[in-house]
């Protein structure tokens, strides 16, 4: 079993020059390490009131059975579910198809699937992609997995109302509440009210999970058992996870360190860009999935100051000719924290095709996997030589458990570091406004549609 390793190192000024954190502020006795003894004091009095519902998913083995159980007889009638489910109840999903299922696996076989469905996530109500799969779907063999809290999530709810009227124009009404599943709340809102009058299966989001602390609830959980994913291991990192960062000591606690160091990197350091650069594109939906939880999460009003960094996710070697110019030369305003994911087994070995051209010989008996760490270990002492703090995550093999782990250390990391700005992490009013001008725009009931300002015509092309 692997173990993630944070190294904080080349965010420190003896890797970096002044353009780091002091190591002994780190240290027991230094001003971050009681900083951060002050955040975890308000995160674990947040725990105690009972508002970090994130933190009990990974203990919540009755709702992985159930589950379980669900996701095994379901499997057993679809071969495609279809995730409905917009920012968190759509990007866990995506997150965990990507890391932890074999690549392209909408476009395997039905035999190299394991007779397990093909899993489609549709988080954007775009009608060019979600005509598009309708249409290429037999949705007699369909299962659509509506997923929000509130219920009545405007781009969620057309797109089942979409979905539904679609399947029922090709099964007979008895089965048409057969092909749909909810994702909601436990007691309340439109879902759940539908659910109880349909008789339609649902599962529980508890109330005090958020949308986008919600990948280790059934939101996550249910989509990636149906396809065969080992939720008890993805549970089991996450536990390991949490129980490790139960203490205030900085310099035990990693998901503290981290949420520290990247703080005093932003306020104190001017670095608002937190890049996350996964060197795997089976991560690349999880630098996603942390740009919501990171933004939505710290991006806050603070009195009478707006604070919050902005998270960009990246990956490698691609944006090493895309981003890297940037990183290296640009303004000083950035942090990159890099996910380093050990080669597979089964790497693909580089062949010695021509051995007489210099500019490739070279890497003849070498392989892919070791050239991407490679150009990890390269990208990341240029930053250090160039002055440009980083982190590094080594995640190892980024099994199930590793990942469950991976994401208790951002979710936890993102509760310390609301603290540490001292905004609410959990909120989100900043997209509410937005959500009451669309439902007027739409026609909802009690929400007055409003004018908006004509668009400037000089600039027309």
């Amino acid at each position: 079993m692997s173990h993630p390793l944070l190294d904080l190192n080349n965010l420190l000024r003896p890797a970096v020059g002044e353009y780091g954190l002091d190591p002994d502020d780190l240290a027991p006795g230094g001003r971050l390490h009681q900083r951060f003894a002050e955040a975890f004091g308000a995160v674990e009095a947040r725990r105690a009131a009972g508002d970090l519902g994130f933190l009990e998913l990974p203990h919540s083995r009755e709702t992985s059975r159930v589950v379980a159980e669900l996701a095994e007889s379901f499997g057993q009638w679809f071969s495609d579910v279809i995730v409905l489910g917009i920012g968190g109840s759509g990007l866990g999903a995506i997150a965990l198809r990507e890391a932890l299922l074999p690549a392209g696996w909408n476009e395997l076989g039905d035999e190299e699937r394991s007779y397990y469905p093909r899993l489609h996530v549709l988080d954007n109500p775009d009608p060019r992609t979600v005509d598009a799969l309708l249409d290429r779907l037999d949705l007699r063999k369909a299962l659509f997995v509506v997923v929000s809290k509130s219920g009545s999530t405007a781009e969620t709810m057309a797109q089942y109302l979409v979905a539904r009227e679609r399947v029922a124009r090709v099964v007979d009404d008895d089965k048409l509440r057969g092909h749909f599943l909810f994702i909601t709340d436990p007691e309340k809102g439109a879902l759940r009210a539908l659910a109880e009058t349909e008789e339609i299966p649902t599962l529980a989001v508890p109330p005090n999970v958020g949308g986008r602390f919600s990948i280790l609830s059934p939101v996550g959980l249910f989509p990636a058992a149906i396809c065969g994913i080992d939720i008890e291991a993805l549970l089991d990192g996450a536990a390991a996870m949490e129980a490790a960062c139960r203490d205030g000591d900085l310099t035990t606690n990693a998901a503290g360190a981290l949420a520290t160091a990247l703080h005093a990197a932003d306020t104190e350091g001017g670095k608002s860009i937190h890049v996350l650069m996964a060197y795997a594109d089976r991560l690349r939906a999880f630098t996603l999935w942390f740009q919501q939880l990171w933004a939505e999460s710290l991006g806050k009003v603070k009195g009478d100051t707006h604070v919050g960094p902005t998270p960009l996710p990246a990956v490698g070697a691609t944006d090493q000719h895309a981003q890297v110019q940037l990183f290296m030369e640009g303004p000083r305003d950035k942090v990159v924290v890099f996910l380093a994911v050990d080669p597979p087994d089964d790497d693909v070995v580089i062949p010695d095709v021509h051995p007489d051209v210099d500019a490739l010989s070279y890497l003849a008996g070498h392989a892919l996997g070791e050239l991407l760490d490679a150009e990890r270990r390269a990208t990341t002492e240029a930053l250090r030589r160039g002055g440009r703090p980083s982190a590094t995550i080594e995640v190892g093999a980024a099994d199930a458990h590793t990942l469950g782990g991976l994401v208790m250390l951002f979710e936890l990391a993102t509760v310390y570091a609301g603290a540490l700005y001292g905004v609410d992490s959990l909120d989100q009013p900043g997209v509410e406004l937005g959500k009451r001008l669309t439902y007027g725009l739409m026609g909802r009931s009690g929400y007055e549609a409003t004018a908006f300002p004509e668009p400037d015509e000089r600039w027309r092309f």
